[in-house]
């Protein structure tokens, strides 16, 4: 019994040094490429040294008891045949098992062999798997499989009989259990490094795919500054700062006609790919009901009805939008659910007057109320999205409309990219290294009066 207790002890010492080998094994570099099917000479001969001295150390960590040595010397070409073939699993299986059969015993030819089929073994199931490494269970099973197959051929080659039964009966418990728990380990970390090889891949491609998305975003809204350089009757810029990859802020400007220039800032509730798909969505019917309706309300009263049907999602888009007049200075707006813009002139600095309707999507048939103002040579426009007065310090603190406020009392009157770029600057110094939580869009548009 005394004998037993210590084989189970000595058996169940060599788990915490299976993890350790596999830890650094996986780990390693050229596991790398074991894990992509790079079977260089290199990586095959590293194989089978590492797991054929691993055998050797089965061997040597097992015990003597009855003249033979109860051990987890299989475990190591076993290991080396799933991971990389039935010649690696050979190469190792032949350094345990040649080490073995120096050490002599009536058990020698048996458990020599028995070294040299589990690597064999492993390898064939490495076959048939494509490559695949199996399931815990799957592992275990085989592990298993291998030490009856050992302690069978113990019963048939050992000599005497009696001797062979009785060293049979005593180890066979701790032999599958030792065995059978190293696999256990093996498995369950080999595994354990796929499914998170697996998640990596999986990230970087969702990842590209994100950039993708983004450039694809960054390309819808115009980049170009300035935009009409041959246009000298007013100034147009504007940035964009998606929060995530992608994001569901947006800004357009265009020409009507000769005349009449058309602009529009919006935010998407939500962030991500799903407000981004509803941002192209509603630029996309903003762009084409300006066809059909010429005044700012027109147009949100058609957009809002457009993205209220079969608007499963519950999503919505605060936006605002207006037409200058490029020769008179005029602007018609209308305003769905978003913040005011600011009028930056001689006098001072304010809001617009109020054409306040509910955000887009929510509730259909809504009636949009229109507003006017005029212009002055030298005066701007400032339309932003809630991400530049909800930006956040690391104290906790909101920029808020009071810190716009401050940076537009300190910007200069014009060029409009001036006047962004300051905002923005100011903006990032407030916040300084927070982490960005919302969508940052800002328009700037000065109007020059007539060229002469």
């Amino acid at each position: 019994m005394k004998a037993i207790i210590e084989l189970a002890l000595n058996l169940v010492n060599s788990m915490a040094v299976i993890m350790v080998v596999t830890y650094i094994i996986t780990r390693s570099n050229f596991y790398g490429e074991i894990m992509v099917k790079k079977f260089s000479l290199r990586n095959q001969l590293l194989l089978v040294l590492i797991f054929g001295a691993f055998s050797i150390y089965g061997t040597l960590g097992g015990i003597e008891l009855l003249g033979a040595i109860a051990n987890i010397r299989d475990l190591g070409p076993t290991m080396a045949g799933l991971i990389g073939g039935p010649m690696v699993g050979l190469g190792a299986g032949l350094i345990g098992g040649l080490h073995r059969f120096t050490l002599g015993g009536f058990t020698d030819y048996a458990c020599s062999l028995s070294t040299v089929l589990a690597g064999l073994i492993g390898g064939e199931i490495y076959l048939l798997r494509k490559g695949e490494f199996p399931s815990i269970k799957g592992a275990v099973l085989l592990s298993v499989a291998i030490e009856i197959l050992h302690l069978g051929l113990t019963l048939i080659i050992s000599k005497p009989f009696s001797q062979a039964f009785t060293l049979v009966k005593q180890i066979i418990a701790p032999m599958i259990l030792a065995n059978g728990a190293g696999m256990a380990i093996f498995a369950f970390m080999v595994n354990n490094l796929i499914k998170e090889r697996a998640t990596e891949t999986a990230k970087r491609q969702i990842e590209g795919e994100l950039l993708v998305a983004r450039q694809i975003q960054m390309s819808i809204v115009p980049r170009i500054f300035p935009p009409f350089p041959e246009r000298l009757e007013f100034e147009v810029h504007a940035l964009l700062e998606p929060a995530k990859e992608v994001g569901g802020d947006f800004y357009d400007f265009f020409f009507l006609d000769e005349q009449h220039l058309y602009f529009t800032v919006g935010d998407v509730s939500g962030k991500g790919v799903p407000a981004s798909l509803f941002m192209a969505v509603t630029r996309t019917l903003l762009r084409s009901r300006t066809v059909a309706q010429t005044s700012p309300d027109e147009i949100l009263a058609a957009v809002n009805n457009e993205l209220c049907r079969n608007n499963d999602t519950g999503m919505f888009v605060t936006v605002f939008c207006g037409i200058l007049d490029t020769k008179s200075g005029e602007v018609i707006y209308s305003c769905g659910g978003h913040d005011l813009p600011y009028h930056l002139s001689q006098s001072g600095i304010a809001p617009l007057a109020p054409a306040k309707g509910p955000a887009l999507g929510a509730m259909e048939d809504i009636l949009y109320i229109k507003q006017s103002i005029s212009l002055k040579p030298g005066d701007t426009l400032i339309v932003f999205t809630d991400g530049v007065t909800e930006a956040m310090s690391k104290s906790g603190g909101f920029w808020g409309k009071g810190g716009l406020l401050q940076s537009l009392q300190d910007a200069p009157q014009r060029p409009a990219a001036e006047i962004t770029g300051k905002i923005l600057q100011d903006l990032r110094l407030f916040a300084r290294d927070t982490a960005q939580y919302d969508d940052i869009t800002i328009l700037a548009l000065t109007f020059n009066g007539l060229a002469e």
